[in-house]
């Protein structure tokens, strides 16, 4: 979820002498089971099958997570998918994977013309992930955070048999927290390195992301994962980030005080979850590679895609099953084959 004014959809870039601050002023509507109206005077965005279709790029990580969670859930059915290529103009990001160049549901050819449907002088940056309301072509949300967890807590109708409990109201609190340090640290901590406008600047980004990941290596070295013993929100967002990190992050970011298959523990981690179904198969590295060192001409005026990292290492032993603790707690794996996302 890039986002910081109206021209951009990226929404990342360097500002000379600043630290990188994210644009977090989202379309907070909701889709709830009873129906929360809109920020327009809508009637209400109602949990139904076969109404909302979720947009995405598969090279965002903000967007990866809706791509996990509604594959883990089991909610392909009742969502359908939308996917935007991986590079977008300063206008909006677009649906050039699609024959003609149009999202075959919407009908559209940029996601801007959904936000501008429902908000013609719509100020900010046209992001995914976005849910769109497909009988009148209206972005809903572009709430990222909520998406998910409205997913986990909303559509229980509509969960697969067998579908895992992603945020347990016992675990909650702990996850909310874990989530909030992630996020700031972590999930934004790279970009604050990769788009610091001083050195000052990215010397504290630097710091304060390696700070968390070492918090994370010590926490995980003794549990399989973040929150309880079965995979939680917070394992999605964190995994989104760390699947990136060596393809991207190390070098393009500046974040390189260590790659990713060098923190020992962090890294069997990301592979143990890689190698998890709803996981592995929603990541794409060539279109996450295309997305970063394409757009990102600030960091990469010559647009070079590099042809590393070697990808390979994903799918070697982990051993984390040692630790205990079931992936999907009482539930079951997703069965269905990965066909989208």
């Amino acid at each position: 979820m890039d986002g910081i004014d109206q021209f951009s959809t990226s929404g990342a870039y360097v500002h000379a002498g600043e630290e990188f601050t994210r644009d977090t002023n989202y379309i907070e509507d909701r889709i709830t089971r009873d129906g929360v109206p809109g920020a327009k005077g809508e009637p209400g965005w109602r949990v139904e099958p076969d109404r909302y279709r979720l947009v995405v790029a598969r090279a965002c990580p903000w967007a990866h997570r809706a791509t996990i969670v509604r594959r883990l859930l089991g909610l392909e059915d009742v969502i359908s998918l939308g996917i935007c290529g991986p590079t977008h103009d300063v206008r909006s990001w677009t649906f050039d994977l699609d024959e003609g160049g149009k999202d075959p549901v919407l009908g559209i050819e940029r996601l801007q013309q959904a936000y501008f449907t429902r908000f013609p002088d719509y100020p900010r940056g046209i992001t995914v992930p976005a849910i769109v309301d497909v009988p009148s072509g209206a972005v809903v949300t572009n709430n990222f955070p909520q998406i998910t967890l409205d997913f986990s807590t909303e559509w229980t109708d509509f969960h697969r048999a067998g579908a895992p409990d992603l945020y347990p109201e016992a675990l909650r609190d702990e996850i909310d927290t874990v989530n909030k340090r992630v996020f700031t640290e972590v999930n934004n901590g790279v970009y604050r390195c990769g788009f610091a406008g001083s050195q000052a600047a990215y010397d504290a980004a630097y710091e304060r992301l390696f700070t968390a990941l070492d918090w994370l290596s010590e926490r995980l070295a003794v549990q399989r994962y973040l929150v309880g013993d079965s995979i939680t929100e917070a394992d999605i967002r964190l995994f989104t980030t760390l699947v990136r990190f060596d393809a991207v992050y190390h070098g393009h970011f500046k974040c390189n005080r260590a790659k990713l298959t060098e923190m020992p523990v962090l890294w069997a981690y990301a592979r143990d979850l890689f190698q998890t179904p709803g996981f592995g198969d929603t990541v794409n590295f060539g279109q996450i590679k295309q997305h970063y060192y394409i757009v990102h001409t600030d960091l990469n005026p010559t647009q070079i895609v590099p042809d590393g990292p070697d990808e390979s290492g994903w799918s070697t032993a982990h051993h984390r099953e040692g630790l205990g603790g079931r992936p999907f707690g009482a539930g079951t794996a997703p069965s269905r084959p990965a066909t989208e996302g």
